[in-house]
């Protein structure tokens, strides 16, 4: 049986051993081979494969890897030699894309520990079950710290009823080593509280950044899309002196436009759900670390006035209940763990999505690419647009408005004159390739102040009574026609991006660039806040018992000391 003071000595090599610094290095090297103890496994796989969303903000969440940090497979993997996966179908133009590859490969317990190579797939039970898989060692302590901790509290008991007390016997050393180890614990205890509490704080900043960053995006998608929409609208309604748009193209964008509110209900609705989600979780984990951190830090006060004051019934207590604490905050920390290794998926799959937008990955459930073909239609439709608006509009200035009025009254004649009217720069060929407008052609942001130059006034038959080749009525259509087209054509680099997804690349850049590096650094301060906490109540458990002990054998003895000292005393004096 060893003695307390023996016991403290072991303590110290076995706090320093888990010590979150030391700890996690320790962990590193575990996690990456783990094939070990399988307990707990159950509860972060069912956990991970339930929260779906919470993976894409804790990170959404998606984060970079760094040299040091965990990352949960093999050896460290150098964002230079990660490789991309480009599988081609040959029966589908598309592509599927492996995200994330050599970071994602690991040991997977549900197919007899081959290593996974699906790459990040967070609907993938394979990939859930292997990243699940790196968070046994911290499973494996709380299964033996839950077991090993309460046969010992099985056997104190035991002991303490069945056997036959020992003498007392009191250690100073053993007391004042006691004493400062429960203090040292105890202020340990505080510190990993404090940087659990801010970790969570600013890590819960982060992500709430980072989704309002991502539905900021998807709603300004939105927006445009229902303006692209609206002004096609707008188009059909468009004439120009009696002249309008041919039926093909007004029936055209009636399927365009409906192709278009599909497109953006459908973004709007996944943005949403995502949304609420997310933010659902958020609250949940936000409250949760908050309260273990709070929670943690009463008992280890608690447990050391408790002691100090010698209420060793309360101390028994106190262990009792923090035995279970400490098992819950290891699964709890083993399951962060996970979700760190998730994250650091995440914001790598991001990155090398981004150099191919257009296949097809898991990415597509947090913000989906708008369909190609509404993409191509949107663009297609917009173009044809324009360029027939500015045809329409320099076919009424050439062959109306610049011509001498014929001598009969009627369409034609409406008494204009003066200079002629400039026509509009068409950006468009017919075959809707760019064209370079020429001399003495007006452009869409001067075109309607220069033609206000024409205008002349009218008479209550529309006819100009002074200098001017453009009724103020026609001033107008043409006008409006200007507006529309130059609003589409604002909206081609627009539709161009949403042909190439380029919204989303540029949505997820952000994210890696901008978001990434807090959401690792801050989800790092929660894993280390969890494992200061485990650590540090965890052998003070075992010292407030200890220290009580020794408190009470101390004052034992001094009464015995005195008890024998009387006697001598009374003889002298007689």
């Amino acid at each position: 049986m060893l003695s307390p003071k023996s016991l403290l000595f072991l303590l110290l090599p076995i706090f320093f051993t888990l010590l979150p610094h030391g700890g996690s290095h320790i962990l590193h090297s575990q996690i990456q081979q783990s094939s070990g103890n399988m307990l707990f496994f159950p509860i972060v796989s069912w956990v991970l494969s339930n929260s779906r969303n919470v993976l894409f903000v804790l990170l959404v969440v998606g984060l970079s890897t760094s040299v040091g940090m965990i990352n949960g497979r093999s050896g460290v993997v150098h964002r230079e030699t990660e490789r991309v996966v480009l599988e081609t179908k040959s029966t589908d133009e598309n592509s599927s894309l492996i995200l994330a590859d050599e970071r994602t490969r690991r040991k997977d317990p549900s197919n007899d520990f081959k290593y996974y190579t699906g790459g990040w797939n967070i609907s993938n039970e394979h990939y859930v079950s292997s990243v699940s898989f790196t968070a046994v060692p911290l499973f494996a302590i709380a299964a033996i710290w839950f077991v090993g901790f309460g046969l010992f509290l099985l056997l104190t008991c035991c002991c303490y009823c069945c056997l036959r007390r020992s003498p007392y016997g009191y250690s100073r050393t053993a007391y004042t080593l006691s004493l400062v180890f429960l203090s040292f614990f105890t202020i340990s205890t505080i510190v990993g509280c404090v940087v659990l509490y801010t970790g969570q704080g600013k890590f819960n900043d982060s992500t709430t950044d980072t989704l309002d960053y991502v539905v900021s995006q998807s709603n300004d998608t939105i927006y445009r899309l229902n303006n692209v929409s609206a002004i096609l609208s707008v188009a059909k309604g468009i004439e120009v002196d009696q002249v309008s748009l041919p039926l093909d193209i007004k029936n055209h964008i009636d399927s365009v436009h409906e192709m278009i509110s599909g497109a953006a209900r459908n973004l709007e609705f996944e943005t949403r759900r995502n949304e609420n989600d997310i933010k659902r979780v958020l609250k949940a984990v936000r409250l949760a670390l908050i309260i273990i951190a709070a929670v943690m830090l009463l008992v280890a006060l608690l447990g050391f006035l408790f002691s100090i004051l010698g209420l060793q019934f309360l101390v028994y207590i106190l262990v009792v209940l923090g035995w279970i604490l400490v098992t819950a905050t290891l699964i709890l920390c083993g399951i962060f763990l996970a979700l760190h290794n998730i994250m650091g998926d995440t914001c790598v799959a991001m990155d090398k999505w981004v150099q191919n937008p257009m296949a097809h990955t898991a990415l597509d459930d947090i913000l989906p690419c708008v369909d190609k073909i509404t993409a191509q239609e949107t663009l297609s439709q917009s173009k044809d647009v324009t360029f027939q608006l500015v045809a329409m509009v320099n076919n009424i200035i050439t062959n109306v408005s610049n011509i001498d009025p014929p001598p009969f009254a009627g369409f034609l004649n409406y008494n204009q004159s003066g200079p002629l009217v400039p026509t509009l720069c068409n950006p468009l060929y017919a075959n809707k390739t760019d064209r370079i407008c020429k001399a003495g052609e007006l452009r869409f942001d001067n075109a309607t102040r220069v033609w206000r130059n024409y205008v002349c006034q009218v008479s209550k038959n529309d006819a100009c009574t002074t200098v001017g080749r453009l009724t103020p009525k026609m001033y107008k259509q043409m006008s409006d026609a200007v507006n529309v087209s130059d609003g589409l054509t604002e909206s081609g680099p627009f539709l161009a991006g949403l042909l190439d997804c380029s919204f989303v690349r540029d949505t997820f850049i952000g994210i890696h660039k901008d978001h990434c590096p807090d959401l690792n650094n801050f989800s790092e301060w929660i894993y280390i806040g969890l494992a200061m906490v485990s650590a540090a109540v965890m052998l003070s458990l075992v010292l407030w018992v200890l220290y009580a002990r020794e408190r009470k054998h101390r004052k034992y003895t001094k009464l015995v000391v005195q008890t024998a000292q009387s006697p001598a005393t009374d003889r002298r004096w007689k």
